[in-house]
């Protein structure tokens, strides 16, 4: 049987940190399993693309699963887009959720960073961290990080100030100083300046092995994934490199031999695990489309539209109709996609508007509710098409109506 470890891996790489990270999750949480560790963290680079698979295959291996993410951060605002020279374009910070409404934050933060920071990399800054900090743990990072950043360059007040923004942001606790050692100068330098400074102002340390790629025989490889991701060659002397081949995901007793001296620092991490506490719900989350004034919901709003579409489909109205148009809303409300249908109405209709040619393939063809709405635009009575091979209260699964565009207009 293996022995439990009393280290936690709080910084690790996947194969969604594209061309950067090179470990599988399903190799990751097993090399984790034969560690003996009781919790893992995930940390790829601006996104949360690997979460929910990371979390399935970790709960499925009996390992408590860390959802997180190294963030990029804007020196100043996410909207300022201009390179000045010998400043970086950003600092990183790893996250980490402490809860559900961390979760949702780093969710939040991911999107912003894509949506409105991008620059070179999906950017945040302090502005988005002071809204969307509850629920989160946060570390210094690597010697990327503002703090090793500002240490390194002698700068021991821009450094401290930093810290005490950062604790001013996720709260007392909820902030270490993360310590690394890969054999690389930098970061000896910036360990010994982050060892002092934060013994001084009370903040904890963990200790991390910036993990991205499993085993130390696949640092070769990862140099290949890097010129790839820089668009040059392995003989290319000036090529983008990590200058070790220590960035791999090292056992409990690697970690302890590297840092004798810091005890603390090692069961940290462990403490971090207890504290982190997440569940992802399998069942996908719709988006809610809202409604009008004048209904009481999104159901009660899609009951309307179907009914109006369905005097401007057929001339005339008979029973039948009316009772499949009601057999086949009762259904869809149910079963809970009412929202469904309104977004993919609403596309359809600004589709048109638009002079977009537009088609809907499969099964979606057979509801009623769909053609009334505008998603469809054949007649399911006229060919007899069947609703349940679309939707069926009988096998839950979610609606997909597949929707053709113009490519020139999509």
């Amino acid at each position: 049987m293996t022995k439990m470890s009393n280290f936690v891996h709080l910084h690790t790489h996947t194969e969604y940190s594209f061309l950067d990270g090179a470990i599988r999750i399903k190799d990751l949480v097993a090399k984790a399993k034969e560690f003996g560790m009781p919790a893992l963290a995930i940390t790829d680079h601006g996104g949360m693309f690997g979460a929910v698979e990371f979390y399935n295959a970790c709960m499925q291996n009996g390992i408590k699963p860390i959802i997180g993410f190294e963030a990029y951060v804007a020196p100043q605002s996410r909207f300022d887009k201009t390179k000045t020279a010998g400043e970086d374009n950003y600092h990183h910070l790893i996250l980490l959720a402490r809860n559900n409404e961390g979760y949702k934050n780093l969710l939040k933060l991911s999107t912003i960073g894509y949506l409105e920071g991008f620059y070179y990399k999906p950017r945040i800054d302090m502005e988005t961290l002071r809204l969307h900090g509850a629920g989160l743990i946060a570390s210094s990072a690597c010697v990327g990080g503002a703090i090793p950043r500002a240490l390194l360059g002698g700068k021991v007040d821009k450094a401290k100030a930093i810290a005490e923004e950062y604790l001013s942001i996720f709260g007392e606790g909820n902030f270490y100083f993360e310590l690394q050692n890969h054999g690389i100068d930098d970061e000896l330098v910036a360990f010994d300046e982050m060892i002092k400074l934060g013994r001084a102002m009370g903040i904890p340390f963990i200790v991390t092995n910036d993990a991205h790629y499993l085993h130390k025989e696949d640092a070769s490889s990862h140099e290949i994934l890097l010129c790839i991701q820089t668009q040059t060659t392995i003989q290319d002397p000036n090529r983008y490199r990590f200058g070790s081949d220590q960035i791999y995901f090292k056992s409990p007793q690697e970690m302890a031999t590297l840092f004798p001296d810091l005890p603390e620092a090692i069961s940290n991490t462990m403490t971090i695990a207890e504290r982190c506490n997440v569940e992802i719900k399998a069942k996908p989350q719709l988006p809610k489309p809202g409604f009008p004034e004048g209904f009481a919901s999104e159901a009660e709003y899609l009951r309307h539209l179907a009914k109006i579409g369905l005097t401007e489909r057929f001339s005339q109205i008979t029973p039948g109709m009316e009772e499949r148009l009601q057999y086949e809303l009762d259904v869809i409300c149910k079963m809970g996609f009412e929202g469904y249908f309104l977004v993919v109405s609403d596309f359809m209709k600004a589709a048109a508007e638009r002079g977009v040619m537009t088609g809907c393939r499969g099964s979606a063809a057979g509801s009623l509710v769909a053609y009334s709405t505008g998603i469809t635009s054949v007649d399911p009575i006229k060919f007899d098409l069947l609703f349940e091979r679309f939707l069926n209260p009988e096998r839950i699964s979610m609606p997909d109506a597949d929707i053709d565009f113009a490519d020139k207009d999509r």
